[in-house]
């Protein structure tokens, strides 16, 4: 089939036997993507080797045209678009997991299961810890988090620990979404520049509606009884712990202030506050005590190993990472290739703003969220700010309607293997729907003022 070069120089390889095989690459590769809980076969894998394959076909075609820098040029915009994202993600996953190091999630654990709540009380307690933990560590983290709790809670009621999983899910996800900071999507979505900071939060009640909906349906199933659960010691926090909360606060507000007051990209804040960690990381290791001496000191649990930055660092989840890095080359190859453009015509041009957007929470549930964002950002439709609020709503939340749909929905049917599963969060997908039409009418209702709004 003949290739034509469109006015912009590139080459129109839709209809070409490049374009048809790029396109069958990225679906195997997501596929394969969606099965991992059944093959165990890490998600980056197909995504790095689709990447590579599609930006090679690419690259043969236009070698063959005698366009030999195109290519090349467009595959370092989508790598600039990469670098910034992933440098963000690895200071924020690196203050996570020294948090973790420092016993932050375990003692939060152990409070909660030492409450004695019953069932339900607990079922609520954690989905609302959820809901204003995801905004602050990732919705990814915070699911995880409270997951190790439904589990402690629920091991010998298996109903309550897949209820309580599900409503984590919907109430990560829902918490993610009005902040920038609280899934890759808005975290994507506030790196481009194309909704502020502040604007975010015009999305808490949207997604709190989003949350309370199935939240409140589900509650009616959940036992009334109060679990037997052995009793759980208290876990003390090591050493540093708190100055580490803090200084993650100030790591976000450089990044905000880098970006809002410095025009400066984000990413640069971030690895600011990162030499902040780094720094306070030499404090104590210099001045870190014998285990001895420190479980005298702290209570139960012994700072052993001196607290190390770098090995907080290269616990970061490369996984994901990598995975982020395969889909943005992937969905770039595909937008270089046209298809993006042809999307685009359709559901901005002739179904509508609106319309689009609300179709694109449905196209997260089944293909998961990240992909879905990474192609709206790559079309990037003139909208004005409320659309961009409403598509960061939808794409964020929409996740929820299917386990397979989000992070924090893969990452539970892992850690609840055989408790938290897909059918068994099919069964509730009526009741998250209810909570996603709502939280989209709610978001139209009270929102409107960003009407018109230009994005800059």
């Amino acid at each position: 089939m003949s290739v034509f070069a469109a006015e912009d120089g590139t080459l129109e390889l839709v209809e070409d036997w490049v374009g048809i095989v790029a396109l069958i690459l990225f679906t195997v590769a997501y596929v394969l993507v969606i099965i991992e809980e059944f093959t165990h076969l890490k998600k980056s894998k197909p995504v790095l080797l689709a990447a590579g394959l599609i930006w090679a076909l690419v690259g043969y075609e236009y070698a063959s045209q005698n366009l030999i820098h195109a290519a090349e040029e467009a595959v370092e915009v989508f790598l600039l678009e990469f670098v910034q994202l992933f440098l963000f993600l690895l200071v924020a996953m690196t203050y996570v997991n020294a948090m973790s190091e420092r016993n932050v999630f375990e003692a939060m654990r152990a409070w909660l299961i030492n409450r004695r709540y019953g069932y339900r009380r607990l079922f609520w307690a954690m989905g609302v810890i959820t809901f204003f933990l995801s905004p602050i560590i990732d919705n990814l983290t915070a699911a995880l988090v409270m997951c190790a709790v439904a589990l402690a809670v629920g091991k010998n009621n298996h109903r309550f620990a897949a209820l309580s999983c599900i409503n984590i899910v919907v109430a990560a996800n829902a918490g993610g979404a009005f902040s920038p900071f609280g899934d890759i999507t808005t975290l994507m979505v506030w790196t481009s520049g194309l909704v502020d900071f502040r604007a975010f939060f015009a999305l808490f009640v949207p997604s709190a509606v989003n949350y309370l909906v199935p939240a409140v349906l589900m509650s009616f199933a959940v036992p009334r009884e109060v679990p037997k659960i052995d009793g759980s010691g208290a876990v003390n926090m090591k050493r540093g712990a708190k100055p580490i909360i803090f200084l993650f606060g100030c790591t976000i507000v450089t990044a905000v202030s880098f970006h809002n007051f410095l025009y400066l990209p984000p990413f640069l804040g971030m690895m600011t506050g990162l030499a902040y960690l780094k720094f306070y990381g030499y404090y104590l290791q210099r001045t870190h005590v014998s285990v001895v001496a420190d479980q005298a000191n702290y209570g139960v649990v012994g700072d052993i190993t001196a607290f190390d930055s770098y090995r907080e660092l290269a616990r970061a989840e490369w996984d994901t990472l990598m995975f982020f890095f395969g889909v943005i080359m992937c969905v770039g190859g595909l937008s270089f290739i046209g298809y993006l453009d042809l999307v685009s015509q359709y559901l901005y041009l002739e179904l509508g703003a609106t319309t689009a957007n609300v179709l694109v929470g449905f196209f997260s549930a089944i293909i998961d969220n990240i992909p879905v964002m990474v192609a709206v950002l790559q079309m990037n439709p003139q909208m004005d700010l409320n659309q961009w609020l409403l598509v960061t709503l939808t794409t964020g939340v929409g996740g929820s309607m299917l386990s397979i749909g989000s992070a924090a929905g893969v990452a539970l049917m892992g850690q609840a293997r055989g408790i938290y599963t897909f059918f068994g969060h099919l069964k509730w997908a009526p009741a998250i729907l209810i909570g996603y039409a709502l939280s989209i009418w709610v978001h139209l209702l009270i929102n409107g003022r960003f009407v018109g709004v230009a994005v800059q």
